[in-house]
């Protein structure tokens, strides 16, 4: 233990000046830090929700949405389905509860149905946006029931597997536009069946984000209807596969939205999009909103365009029209642009939900909380009292019980601080209001292996070996001590981190990083301090 090879002291000098580059940008402003060069650390510790404010939302997801879209993808599978079975007459077609119902005129095909639409209902069949495998069991039960109508259900089981997928995919979009946002560190996980928990660290205008967050924006291509107007459809009748649909901005003299007749049928939807940027249009220099589709889809879209010159094109978005201009030309490349009463935020904010894809339902916010910048500033303040405050009782305590040994321990000790700083910039953590008490923490239990190494000397100088002998029996018979102690400290922390959410990981994370500085300070640096000393001055009695 007296013998400190070479390597060993090049690792803690390494580790300190990594320590002490990895935190310094954390005694500097934000402005100024990003103003480093890039090969310098320039990363600060990332402060969590209740230390810099910000927002707190609990969202639930609109199931129910979903499985009724579902449920009317499966009324048009069911109508293609007898119609391919050569069924032609049939009524009361139909979506009931978590049934769709349909009545065959002629009785005697009702067998003929009935066989196509359990063959339906146990094969791989695409409803909505996703498709849905069998592995035997049954995903709809059929049956024909006492009024002669067929009824076909859809099982638990596949109603669970909508919920399931629609809330996993909306906690991936919800997180594609909080990280479009630039929002740093946030929290976006499930809580129960159909809620997510949304934390967002730093947010200054939360209404922006919740509308960001909560629109589902789901973008479609549509034709005006060529023969009727809105206005004739509005007098009287829609004619069928069309529909009503307002203009989302302009109204019309009477204050009311402007509205359009489309043709229900989507010409090119807009999950076919791969990318989309706010931009100016180059003749009126307003903010537009530019748009580019995969190979599908712009092959949908030239065709189109190139079919319909001269036609208003309406492009819909979440049944509201944002645009609807008229086509020029055929447009071959895939691209195109949205126009209309953008601000450049709204271009920005359009463009990110775009990029980011529709939500399968909307979102309801059940719970919000608003934390200020204020309470976290006062947070911080605490923290700092109280870290400086533990940090000063265990230096003194440590100079008062082992003198000289005893500054050698807050050496290492002042280290360990730089060292737990540079570990949250450098990985980045999120530090929170548990992980300062984290930090006050792991202030007290540095010292414990010094401690323990400390009185195992004493004990050995009271029995009468030398300082070398009893230095090395000192650290020798401690360090099995010291390593069970932080171990079993270290299991706790990192069970708190994988069972615990939000405040309690950010204990965890801080005391996890404590727990390894701290046993590197007080092995490795401490170590090097009193062997040092001993070389050099090679003392005959021990001051601790």
């Amino acid at each position: 233990m007296i013998y400190f090879a070479r390597w060993k002291v090049v690792l803690v000098c390494v580790v300190c000046v990594f320590g002490i580059a990895f935190s310094a940008p954390n005694f500097i402003s934000e402005e100024k830090a990003e103003a480093l060069p890039k090969w310098v650390p320039n990363q600060q510790v990332v402060l969590g929700l209740d230390l810099q404010g910000g927002s707190h939302l609990l969202a639930e997801v609109k199931v129910s949405d979903v499985i009724k879209a579902r449920l009317e993808a499966l009324r048009d599978s069911v109508r293609s389905t007898v119609r391919k079975a050569g069924i032609r007459r049939y009524s009361r077609l139909g979506v009931s509860g978590n049934s769709v119902t349909i009545k065959i005129t002629d009785p005697k095909q009702n067998e003929q149905a009935l066989k196509a639409l359990r063959e339906l209902g146990t094969q791989q069949i695409t409803i909505g946006d996703g498709q849905i495998a069998t592995d035997g069991d049954p995903l709809f039960t059929v049956e024909l029931n006492e009024q002669g109508v067929i009824v076909f259900t859809v099982t638990e089981r596949t109603t669970n597997d909508w919920s399931i997928k629609a809330v996993n995919q909306t906690i991936e979009v919800v997180r594609l536009r909080v990280d479009e946002t630039g929002v740093r560190e946030p929290t976006i996980q499930r809580q129960g069946t159909d809620r997510i928990l949304i934390q967002l660290p730093g947010v200054k205008d939360p209404e922006r984000i919740k509308a960001i967050i909560g629109k589902v924006a789901k973008m479609t291509f549509h034709l005006l209807h060529p023969r009727v107007s809105a206005e004739e459809a509005m007098r009287g009748r829609i004619p069928p596969g069309a529909k009503l649909l307002p203009d989302a901005e302009e109204k019309d003299p009477s204050g009311n939205p402007r509205m359009y007749l489309i043709q229900k049928k989507v010409m090119v939807s807009g999950e076919n999009l791969v990318d989309s940027q706010p931009s100016f249009d180059q003749r009126t220099n307003e903010p537009v909103v530019t748009f580019r589709f995969d190979s599908v889809g712009g092959r949908k879209f030239g065709n189109v365009t190139g079919k319909n010159v001269g036609r208003i094109f309406a492009i819909v978005l979440d049944n509201k029209v944002i645009s609807a201009p008229v086509i020029r030309e055929p447009i071959l490349g895939g691209t195109g642009q949205i126009s209309g009463n953008f601000t450049v935020e709204s271009a920005q904010d359009l463009a990110l939900l775009l990029r980011a894809g529709s939500l399968p339902a909307a979102l309801t916010y059940l719970e919000e909380r608003t934390v200020g910048p204020g309470l976290g500033a006062d947070s911080i303040a605490a923290g700092k009292i109280a870290s400086i405050i533990g940090m000063i009782l265990v230096l003194i305590f440590m100079a008062v019980a082992y003198g000289l040994f005893g500054l050698f321990a807050n050496i290492p000790l002042m280290f360990n601080m730089i060292l737990i700083f540079g570990g949250l910039s450098f990985l980045p953590a999120t530090l929170t209001l548990p992980g300062i008490a984290g930090i006050v923490l792991t202030i007290g239990m540095a010292v414990d292996a010094n401690v323990l190494i400390f009185e195992r000397i004493r004990e050995e100088v009271r029995v009468g070996r030398t300082p070398i002998s009893a230095i090395e029996a000192g650290y020798s018979r401690a360090i099995t001590t010291i390593i069970d102690a932080n171990l079993t400290t270290l299991i706790a922390a990192l069970l708190l981190y994988q069972f615990g959410s939000g405040p309690i990981r950010g204990f965890a994370v801080t005391l996890s990083i404590g727990i390894a500085t701290s046993m590197f300070t007080a092995i490795m640096l401490t170590r090097l301090l009193i062997v040092t000393w001993l070389r050099r001055k090679q003392p005959e009695i021990l001051p601790v």
